[in-house]
């Protein structure tokens, strides 16, 4: 049976490998934090979710007890990691300050076991783990700069689209068996393309990270969205953005390979608020059908 994932924005109702969830649009606590303007939060109030708010201009945010940056017009995203309990804390401070308990939405995770991948990606032998810290804290810099672009951030919330469409290989959440040893949860989504096919900016943004050969994910393009948000292409066959490039929604920055620790030719997209990481498919209408 093929797993799935369907949204509706507004209520956000979810399926899940086949179990249904029910998430209000207005999380517990919201409506009684006088302080959050419209006393409520958009977004989806789940794990791998993005939560969207606007307060009074100037008041400051915090989310489980991280500091939170607010937009000039008050606006502001919070990002919901894939084990994140099922209560999380918003605080406001300003001229109305609050506290809210959010519901969080828990979600299943499927156990997948691949096989077939060289050995020596699975427990890299000892003289790559230089390169592999090395390339490590390159990811690192690129996804810790802050860039302050309200209208990147806009354009996530409006809706981003498919980066490639396809047949869906691997969801996010899942946890993988690589040769019988566990490794570490699956934190994008994976379509099946041919190396080749071309790779496009799923919404605007800045590049921050163009690398044609990371050990374990390959070529590898990381796309600033704003304000800790972020988007990563990995395994492509060939890198076309340089880092520094700004690019539009649907601008070419890439194509689908299977460098790195891949089994075949596909791209997994990722997305990060800060140290979290989200669910793409949150954010992408449905799959097309004809895919």
């Amino acid at each position: 049976m093929t797993n799935y994932l369907a949204l509706r924005r507004g209520l956000a109702t979810f399926l899940l490998f086949g179990v249904s969830f029910g998430v209000s649009a207005e999380p517990l606590g919201a409506a009684d934090c006088v302080g959050l303007e419209g006393n409520a939060l958009q977004g989806d109030a789940l794990q791998g979710g993005l939560l969207w708010g606007r307060v009074a201009p100037g008041s400051g945010v915090t989310w489980n007890d991280r500091s939170v940056t607010v937009l000039p017009d008050g606006s502001f995203v919070v990002g919901v990691g894939r084990d994140a309990p099922s209560l999380g804390l918003l605080s406001i401070d300003g001229e109305a300050p609050c506290q809210a308990s959010i519901e969080i939405g828990q979600r299943n995770y499927r156990i997948q076991r691949v096989e077939g991948v060289p050995q020596q990606t699975v427990t890299p032998p000892e003289e790559v783990l230089e390169r592999i810290a090395r390339e490590r804290e390159l990811v690192r810099q690129a996804k810790s700069q802050r860039l302050q672009r309200p209208d990147l951030l806009a354009a996530v919330r409006a809706g981003l689209r498919w980066p490639v469409t396809g047949r869906i290989s691997g969801v996010y959440g899942s946890q993988r068996v690589y040769n019988g040893t566990p490794g570490s949860p699956h934190y994008g989504v994976d379509v099946a393309r041919p190396t080749g096919h071309p790779v496009v900016a799923p919404g605007p943004g800045i590049i921050t990270l163009a690398e044609p050969d990371l050990f374990y994910s390959g070529g590898t393009v990381i796309l600033d969205h704003g304000f800790g948000l972020s988007s990563s292409f990995l395994h492509l066959s060939e890198v076309s953005v340089a880092v520094g490039e700004e690019v539009s929604a649907g601008a070419l920055i890439g194509k689908v390979g299977a460098t790195g620790r891949a089994t075949g030719p596909h791209l997994d997209w990722r997305m990060s608020w800060l140290d979290q990481r989200i669910d793409p498919q949150l954010l992408v209408p449905p799959m097309p059908a004809d895919q």
